[in-house]
């Protein structure tokens, strides 16, 4: 009898742990110039007013699949289990690429397009399963003849089905055994006695370079040398060579003179480069995506 409670208990807790929570997290590529923001609200308010709705962002460059991956990685770790994201940024839309709904290994729904945007989150959080939706039942009513939005028709309504309790996880449709669609991309590493990994993002606003290598791999290469403050920072794009330069590694911008350039780790603890009250990616004309890496050394 203990035994069996025990069993109880643990499930219950496995349950409400993965279990939605009423909250739905949109982004999107759309701008919020028009009304198709507010279009999938409304569907989904439509579903159950009582949902909670918030905005991861809307300013993803159109059809920038990679910067969509990346955003949904950035956040999606920070709001409780049980949340249901929906990010549409579907350049493909209408074509045979699949609608599907993940669930995370950190108890996170992402409703999406499979078309590489679940690229990072799959490295980082884990994928537990996989689910194409049934648009036979998932699908907004008398919208059948619409191809061109299914951020509104399909993604918003499913998502809210699904956070509102209206539809379980296992309703969505069947279980798919395919392997996501992941976008190629440089893994941070040290070899050799080189840093090397990809420029993921621009911190937009102010013009920083921000990299994946992070952390631990930072402080492997830092204790490499005791003697030396100065790095060698080689910029690729599509492996064609775009920038070389030298710089510190400093904690804080006011660590060098304003216009300068440095290393730090960013807010999410990657090595990142910027220059000092300066937009280095408009200095240097550096963007950010699977196909810009970057090489770092110590200087001689």
């Amino acid at each position: 009898m203990k035994h069996l409670l025990l069993l109880f208990i643990v499930g219950l807790f496995t349950v409400n742990t993965f279990a939605q929570n009423g909250i739905v997290v949109f982004q999107t590529d759309f701008g919020t110039k028009d009304g198709a923001v507010s279009a999938m609200k409304g569907v989904a308010s439509s579903v159950d007013p009582s949902l909670k709705m918030y905005d991861l962002t809307h300013d993803i460059p159109a059809y920038n699949i990679w910067e969509a991956a990346y955003r949904l990685d950035q956040t999606v770790a920070y709001w409780p289990a049980g949340t249901v994201f929906v990010s549409v940024v579907d350049p493909g839309v209408g074509t045979t690429r699949k609608s599907v709904v993940v669930k995370t290994k950190s108890g996170h729904f992402i409703v999406t397009p499979d078309n590489g945007t679940l690229t990072l989150i799959a490295q980082s959080l884990g994928i537990d399963s996989i689910r194409e939706i049934d648009e036979v039942v998932n699908r907004r009513k008398n919208s059948g003849a619409s191809y061109t939005f299914h951020g509104r028709d399909v993604y918003a309504y499913t998502a809210a089905r699904l956070a509102s309790h209206t539809i379980r996880y296992e309703q969505v449709g069947q279980i798919s055994k395919d392997p996501i669609t992941a976008l190629s991309y440089q893994k941070a590493v040290l070899n050799n006695g080189k840093l090397k990994g990809n420029i993921s993002i621009l911190d937009i606003q102010y013009g920083n370079i921000w990299t994946n290598i992070d952390q631990d791999n930072w402080k492997k290469f830092n204790a490499l040398t005791h003697s030396k403050n100065e790095i060698t920072v080689q910029i690729f794009h599509a492996q064609k060579l775009v920038y070389t330069g030298k710089m510190p590694f400093e904690n804080t911008f006011g660590g060098v003179a304003v216009g300068k350039p440095l290393a730090y780790l960013n807010s999410l603890m990657d090595l990142s480069f910027a220059l000092n009250q300066g937009s280095f990616a408009d200095t240097y004309h550096i963007q950010a995506g699977n196909d810009w890496n970057v090489t770092v050394s110590w200087s001689k």
